[in-house]
């Protein structure tokens, strides 16, 4: 079976796997969507005892059709390699009733690795495969997470460069130091002046202008995207929720067949769209747990089935999830309207002209699998204190925002089913929120002492993620008004009209 992808604005515009992968962006400013969800061909009791690189290569084989065995298996094999501190990639650890899917293992300690490994490797394949002759420019905007990994991943890789926008006042301290001072003669950072839905908003109207695409072209360049928005992004995120049940399977904690929960703190709405995604493969599911920060836009979406953008943007202690538009809800708004490609346009364009848009009651209960919930800043840093008391083990912010959904649902709900809830972050990477969490005595301003006495209490060696920029120099200093967002990337590629 051939998986093509379809633009969620545009039926007319469709395409194979390895030209969605590098284009990222669909036209009028659409997203690339499977035209179905295969199913899993291998029962689960025969992924018991594979790893992940195997059941890695049995989910993607099934999306990823039009890239050979060799492929793909060479994409997955350079990707899930020592660069992971742990031969496992993405353990499951037991804590206080649930488990955690620790997704921080790779070489920016944040779940983004999971899928910024592998992005470039398909990128480079899919570029060989379609007889591209254009340097691939990765246009990507970032909440904290996605930039470093997709920096990382794709610094000095012959045929590309990569731009990455943030907002310069909103990201932890140590977010920023790691992509500052992000080393390759091909990378580009810019602290935007302005939060993340800002420079998100000018990352796609620039991968979506048509006249910058012909400037771009006779310069000898093409634009394609390492945010999520990019299916090659979305489709390696399948892989860990498979590998999870697997897990729990393997080590006897549930029966093939038996139905777990995934609770995942969302902001772009990417990683629980990829959980959504194995849901359909066959992955037994009862409850996507959707976890948000202060900025509940998405809890308000699935309590009312309006999603509305007009609200004070929040700036929290969990600035990955720091968002209002969640660009990869489009994907699940486009199946629940019936892949229908002129409403789904329809209601983006209210979006983006009023701010929000309705879907109705009969659509909403197309996606009753989903529950929603957020977490407050003040509960944040107790789910930390009291996790930490109460077992050792420590959580970042973005998975204490998790945690804190899960322990609302399971009183709400009393469900007693066995649950995964996606650790998105290591700790080391929001010293000063956690810190204050577990040691509020502990009164210290530099980043790197505080992880130095997070490591002592926590008995876990600061990781090698945050050692490397301890004293590393700075090399990215640009910043920008969202305005002149477009001047930067003509400057740093040097375009001539």
């Amino acid at each position: 079976m051939s998986v093509m992808y379809v633009n969620t604005r545009n039926p007319e515009e469709k395409v194979s796997a390895s030209r969605a992968i590098l284009k990222g962006l669909a036209n009028e400013g659409g997203l690339f969507v499977p035209t179905e969800i295969p199913k899993l061909s291998v029962p689960f009791e025969k992924l018991v005892g594979m790893s992940y690189q195997e059941i890695a290569y049995e989910v993607m084989r099934l999306f990823f059709t039009d890239f050979t065995e060799e492929e793909l298996k060479h994409c997955i094999a350079s990707a899930y390699d020592d660069k992971f501190d742990t031969d496992v990639i993405a353990p499951l650890t037991y804590a206080d009733g649930a488990y955690y899917l620790e997704l921080y293992h790779g070489k920016t300690i944040a779940f983004k690795d999971m899928a910024l490994s592998i992005l470039p490797h398909l990128m480079t394949t899919a570029a060989a495969k379609n007889k591209m002759d254009k340097e691939i420019v990765i246009l990507t905007a970032t909440s904290g997470d996605t930039g470093k990994a997709a920096l990382a991943g794709f610094a000095d890789v012959k045929g590309t460069r990569i731009i990455v926008f943030y907002p310069k006042n909103g990201v932890s301290p140590i977010q920023e130091k790691q992509m500052v001072t992000q080393k390759g003669d091909n990378t580009f950072v810019v602290g935007i002046h302005g939060n993340f839905d800002e420079a998100q908003t000018g990352v796609k109207k620039m991968l979506s202008n048509p006249e910058l695409a012909k400037v771009m072209d006779r310069n000898g360049f093409c634009f394609s995207s390492a945010n999520s928005i990019n299916i090659g992004r979305l489709v390696p995120q399948i892989v860990y929720y498979v590998y999870a049940y697997v897990k729990l399977l393997e080590n006897e904690r549930i029966k093939a067949g038996d139905a777990i929960n995934i609770v995942v703190p969302t902001g772009n709405f990417g990683n629980i769209l990829a959980a959504f995604y194995a849901r359909d493969m066959g992955l037994p599911v009862h409850k996507l747990i959707c976890a948000s920060n202060e900025n509940k836009v998405l809890y308000d979406f699935f309590r009312t089935g309006t999603y509305d953008k007009n609200r004070e943007f929040i700036l929290t202690s969990s600035p990955s999830m720091d968002i209002l538009i969640s660009s990869n809800l489009e994907r699940l708004i486009y199946r629940i309207v019936g892949d229908d490609a002129a409403r789904n346009k329809a209601l983006m364009q209210a979006l983006s002209s009023e701010g929000k848009y309705s879907v109705s009651k009969e659509e909403m209960e197309k996606i009753s699998c989903f529950y929603g919930n957020f977490t407050s800043e003040e509960d944040t840093l107790r789910v930390i204190a009291d996790l930490y008391r109460e077992t050792g083990y420590v959580l970042d912010t973005h998975t204490a925002v998790a945690s804190g959904v899960y322990a609302s649902y399971k009183e709400e709900t009393k469900d007693p089913t066995v649950t995964v809830i996606a650790s998105t972050a290591s700790p080391f990477k929001f010293t000063r929120s956690v810190m204050q969490a577990i040691a509020p005595e502990f009164k210290e301003e530099d980043d790197f002492a505080l992880a130095d006495e997070l490591s002592r209490r926590s008995s876990v060696p600061v990781p090698q993620a945050v050692e490397e920029i301890r004293h590393a120099e700075v090399r990215h200093k640009t910043e920008c008004d969202v305005q002149d967002m477009e001047k930067c990337v003509r400057e740093f590629l040097n375009l001539k009209d």
